[in-house]
């Protein structure tokens, strides 16, 4: 059975936030005749100091916490800095239109008196600033427990008194009807919302979320002031001092799988992860040649050269306004909002960057690159050529190694593919394929065909098509998806601003794996 009872107190607050107060009179007893004995409450060193028990009202912390003769006094602070209703709960206190406090708790151990009861243990869990204590309809506003049947938690006290015909309002000459309505009316909302998912107490996975997924949901919706030491451990703090939180595993595991829904470059490229500010990596220029000589011929000397590429890492970045009223609101899927705006700013960014990059201030882009790629030209100034167009890429795929060419794929837009859709051999069969089997690709010549959104239109002098094994094309990624949480630029609107950040790098590595279209006679 699970009660919280509210009783007058002594309040006051300082203009700072300091906040002293009485949470329960030793000595004297509630509306519903319960007593708790001096020494009987077990508190922690801090509790969260709520408004109205309202969970979602976090408004400060209590401090200090001890009993004395004249009561349960607390201690502590409004974070009226950072809390916009903390401010104005310290508004209300000092009109005296707020003047009491409230505790919440669980009881341990009690034992019937003359009108109620005397609780000699308890476990105190939450004290909160209240309006009216005093009134006789606002004396119980939560719940708490008496510890003899736990297992029967969900039932109200007074409920099971009813249903077994005692204590009833007919029976129980002390019970005013119209107060006794009034309060279990009120029992029957405070449950309801304490079954809330986002609620201050919660403890355990929510609909099978892990520690890490419930810590980064409670990070978006009340910071990292508003959640517990064990939810701030299960997030990951990133490398960078400023970088913020990263997202939990399973949120950055469908952000790839949208990223590659946007930048389809990523499923073909070589990607890795690094832990320095850059990479280098050797790459052969030449070889070694060996000849043919006779028995005593003098043999000749051969070597290899090298060349260095080093990859840098850039920083991608993007924030997103919520107003409070959703966070509050939004106890669902708020990250799957979050993740689908983040995939589709970073993967168009990203992978406009991996076509077209200029490698100053970004990656360097595998159509922007100069060091080597092979051309091949189409043979009419501004399309096609009329007859035979498809020996232009029947040539191009035999530009390359064969290696390389086995592993290959075709990128193009989807405005040069529609071209390449009408095309047909001399049987009146279509060259570009369409899959068999769900799952399968496109192919064109029995290579996959990639469509990229960012590859150039037929044109011009312009490069639609690029053929090549992507193997030869290296993404770096330095740190994953952060996010930072604002609660300041845009308080005075209701708002929270969400920072989100990555650094990633790219460039070609293998230009010899690669040939490109060039649209020119």
């Amino acid at each position: 059975m699970n009660e919280r009872i509210e009783i007058k107190a002594a309040l006051d607050v300082s203009e700072t936030g300091e906040i002293t107060g009485v949470a329960w009179p030793f000595g004297s007893a509630d509306r519903v005749g319960d007593v708790i004995e001096k020494g009987a409450i077990t508190a922690p060193e801090t509790l969260p100091m709520l408004f109205s028990h309202d969970q979602a009202q976090v408004i400060g912390v209590w401090d200090s916490i001890a009993e004395s003769d004249e009561g349960l006094t607390v201690k502590g602070r409004l974070l009226i800095d950072d809390v916009e209703r903390a401010r104005e709960v310290r508004a209300m206190i000092r009109a005296k239109a707020v003047s009491g406090l409230s505790i919440g708790f669980v009881t341990q151990k009690s034992t019937p008196n003359r009108k109620g009861r005397t609780i000699n243990a308890l476990t105190l869990h939450e004290v909160s600033v209240v309006a009216v204590p005093c009134h006789p309809g606002a004396q119980i506003t939560s719940l708490k427990s008496d510890g003899t049947n736990p297992e029967r938690n969900s039932t109200m006290e007074n409920e099971e008194e009813i249903e077994n015909g005692q204590n009833t309002p007919a029976n129980d000459p002390q019970i005013d009807t119209k107060a006794f309505d009034e309060i279990k009316a009120r029992l029957d909302k405070i449950e309801a919302k304490a079954n809330r998912p986002q609620g201050v107490h919660v403890t355990g996975p929510v609909n099978g979320q892990t520690d890490e997924q419930k810590a980064f949901g409670s990070f978006l919706r009340r910071g990292v002031e508003r959640i517990t030491p064990e939810e701030v451990k299960a997030l990951t703090v990133a490398n960078d001092a400023s970088a913020g939180y990263l997202a939990p595993e399973q949120f950055g595991n469908e952000l790839i799988k949208l990223l590659n829904e946007y930048s389809p470059i990523r499923s073909y490229a070589r990607v890795i992860q690094i832990s320095a500010p850059q990479i280098t990596y050797p790459r052969r220029v030449s070889g070694t040649a060996a000849t043919w000589v006779t028995e005593i011929e003098d043999r000749t000397e051969s070597g290899m050269a090298f060349e260095q590429v080093t990859l840098t890492p850039h920083e991608l970045a993007t924030f997103t306004d919520v107003s409070h009223q959703l966070l509050e609101d939004n106890a669902y899927n708020l990250e799957g909002e979050l993740m689908a705006d983040f995939a589709e700013t970073f993967g168009k960014t990203e992978g406009l960057a991996f076509v077209k990059g200029t490698g100053t201030g970004q990656p360097t882009g595998i159509m922007a690159a100069t060091n080597g790629i092979l051309e091949v030209k189409t043979g009419a100034a501004a399309a096609f050529p009329a007859s035979n167009p498809a020996d232009v890429l029947i040539g191009m795929y035999h530009k390359i190694a064969t290696t390389y060419a086995q592993s290959g794929v075709w990128l193009m837009n989807r405005n040069t593919l529609a071209v390449l859709r009408q095309w047909k051999d001399g049987n009146g069969r279509y060259l570009v394929i369409d899959p068999i089997s769900e799952g399968a690709p496109t192919t064109l010549l029995g290579r996959p065909v990639v469509e990229m959104p960012d590859m150039d239109d037929i044109g011009a002098n312009k490069f639609p098509i690029l053929f090549g094994d992507m193997s030869g094309y290296r993404i770096v990624d330095r740190v994953g998806l952060s996010t930072l949480r604002d609660p300041f630029s845009i308080a005075t609107k209701g708002q929270v601003r969400f920072h989100a950040r990555k650094r990633v790098g790219a460039d070609l590595t293998h230009p010899d794996r690669f040939v490109k279209l060039k649209v020119a006679a």
